[in-house]
């Protein structure tokens, strides 16, 4: 009888948190935020000429500009989780002054202009830069390379990651880290056996939104990198340029960068909504 009694109760209190918490008016602006990011993509889809669509985008530079995007996207990717792992972590499990100080610099790229980004990429990295004249003196040439439109990528996406593991690190904890050193685990082995499983599913957000940003940069990359057609020249250059002389062909690479990254989201969605699945 009490069972049944809690049963009531607790789908009474699923009911009104999923609904009378809530009050009426909230679902208007809620509304009007996704007519406001869904109009113009239904704009930019009414726009495109479908019937000469497949060889708009089918064109050498487009597909060159394609494939040079995914590989950059997914380099500056690997790149991005071989740093920012360990960043995230840091931020995660310290608390002292030099932590305080250094969070604001490594979300920094979040705020600032991308074309501000490629100009502290260009003074660091470029020929003449703090690093890049001693690169180029041992014969390295970094900016206007297939090798700065990764590292433009990695610079504007990174703090992506950061954020989302960083998060994902406070949410788990460090309880079960602690039983597994208190047990006799040593510090590289509670990391590989305890923290990456429970980081996991952060970890995989994180860097699919990097990979997103990546594949989407466009400042930064054209300030470091320039546009080099087959080097340097993404996606997002390639539409730039294309806009200029070939209108038709600009909005149609314009929903193909969409549509990719469109893929990349619904995947992982997909992926967590079967992950969640087979956990219940």
């Amino acid at each position: 009888m009490f069972g049944g009694r809690r049963d009531c109760a607790v789908s009474r209190v699923g009911h009104v948190t999923g609904n009378a918490t809530l009050p009426r008016w909230i679902y208007v602006p809620a509304a009007l935020g996704v007519v406001f990011v869904a109009l113009p993509l239904v704009a930019i889809v009414v726009r495109v000429d479908w019937p000469d669509f497949l060889s708009l985008i089918t064109s050498d530079s487009s597909v060159t500009a394609l494939w040079l995007s995914l590989r950059t996207a997914a380099a500056s990717t690997v790149l991005c989780i071989v740093l920012g792992v360990p960043m995230a972590m840091v931020l995660a499990r310290s608390s002292g002054r030099i932590v305080t100080w250094v969070r604001p610099l490594v979300l920094l790229p979040l705020v600032l202009p991308p074309v501000v980004g490629g100009i502290a990429l260009l003074y660091a990295f470029g020929r003449m830069g703090l690093l890049g004249r001693y690169l180029d003196a041992a014969g390295i040439q970094i900016a206007f390379s297939t090798t700065a439109v990764v590292l433009a990528q990695t610079f504007v996406s990174l703090p992506f990651l950061v954020i989302a593991l960083e998060g994902a690190a406070r949410t788990a904890g460090g309880r079960f880290e602690v039983v597994a050193a208190t047990l006799g685990a040593r510090p590289t082995t509670v990391w590989r056996r305890v923290s990456l499983p429970l980081l996991a599913p952060g970890l995989a957000s994180g860097a699919v939104l990097a990979f997103a940003r990546s594949l989407g940069e466009f400042g930064a990359t054209l300030t470091f990198a320039g546009s080099r057609e087959g080097v340097t020249r993404t996606l997002p250059l390639e539409i730039y340029l294309q806009r200029e002389s070939d209108a038709d062909a600009a909005v149609a690479l314009s929903v193909l960068l969409v549509l990719v990254a469109a893929v990349v989201v619904v995947g992982l969605g997909s992926r967590r909504l079967k992950t969640a699945g087979l956990g219940g």
